[in-house]
């Protein structure tokens, strides 16, 4: 369990900025190479397995180095971006980010992913718009992962079980929810799919 709550998509805990808009795009060049899609979960070569997630740092600006691990597709809101790796604002506001020590796309257990809502890019603007059976893919290490929504819920940033790991390969979004606030967070749930 987590110590600290939750605060992705904020710039301070507890309040979503609401600074002047940059970016009204959602998308991005990858230099990727092309990947193949695969539900086959090898383990990747590059990057470690889940050691459970990593505790939030009271300063949501806490030194972490700004990574970027793969790419995230959600056709449904035409979104195309990088995917960071990180849990503070350092990496969040670049680009929707993996917290560090959940799972990995296409690993057994959870994938926790943060973005915002109504700064930076707004990867997540309208992340309450994906229903059951929207299609969400991740694609690190060169291979791409299938994953589709099977619910959603609203919670409050206290509500830390949401990146809980699972046995099974699942994938958690998040944002804080309503847009301009960080009262509650929205949460959508993934699950591994074929292709």
């Amino acid at each position: 369990m987590l110590a600290v709550a939750i605060w992705a998509g904020t710039s301070h805990p507890g309040t979503e900025s609401a600074a002047a808009p940059v970016a009204t795009t959602t998308t991005t060049t990858s230099t990727l190479p092309p990947a193949t899609t695969t539900t086959a979960p090898p383990p990747p070569t590059t990057l470690p397995a889940a050691d459970g997630p990593v505790s939030v740092p009271r300063d949501s600006y806490a030194a972490e180095p700004i990574k970027v691990i793969g790419t995230i597709e959600i056709p449904k809101l035409g979104l195309r971006s990088t995917l960071g790796e990180g849990i503070t604002l350092n990496n969040i506001d670049r680009n929707p980010s993996h917290w560090p020590g959940t799972a990995l796309p296409g690993q057994p257990g959870n994938v926790v992913v943060a973005g915002h809502r109504v700064t930076h890019t707004r990867p997540f603007r309208h992340i309450d718009d994906l229903r059951p059976g929207d299609e969400v893919f991740f694609t690190v290490a060169g291979i791409r992962w299938r994953y589709v929504v099977t619910g959603s819920q609203v919670v409050t940033p206290k509500q830390t079980d949401i990146v809980d790991q699972t046995p099974d390969a699942t994938g958690t979004l998040f944002a804080c929810h309503p847009p301009g606030s960080a009262r509650y967070r929205y949460v959508v749930h993934l699950k591994l799919s074929p292709t």
